[in-house]
C-alpha cells in the first residue's frame, strides 16, 4: 500500500501527515507514509484533480481531502 500526504507545507498539511503517521503506528501497519509538500505537492494535488488540500492518497487514489483532525476517520480509511 502506497500512502501519501500531499500539501503545500501549511500547518494543516503537516498535521494531517502527523496524524496519519500516528494511526499507521497505532495500527502497526508496515507501510511508509510519504509527505510531498511545496510546489511538488501542489502539482500532484492538481494532477489528481483535488480541489482542497491537504490530500491523503492510497495507491495514487484520493481517499481524503482537507483536514478535519478526525483520527478515527483516518483509522477507518487505513484499515
Amino acid at each position: 500500500m502506497k500512502i501519501q500526504v500531499l500539501g503545500s507545507g501549511c500547518p494543516a498539511c503537516k498535521k494531517l501527515y502527523e496524524s496519519v503517521l500516528a494511526v499507521v503506528k497505532e495500527l502497526a501497519l508496515e507501510h511508509d507514509v510519504e509527505y510531498i509538500s511545496g510546489p511538488e505537492g501542489v502539482a500532484k494535488i492538481l494532477e489528481l484533480g483535488a480541489m482542497r488540500s491537504p490530500v491523503l492518497t492510497i495507491d495514487d487514489q484520493i481517499v481524503l481531502t482537507g483536514f478535519t483532525g478526525n483520527t478515527a476517520a483516518i483509522q477507518h480509511i487505513l484499515q
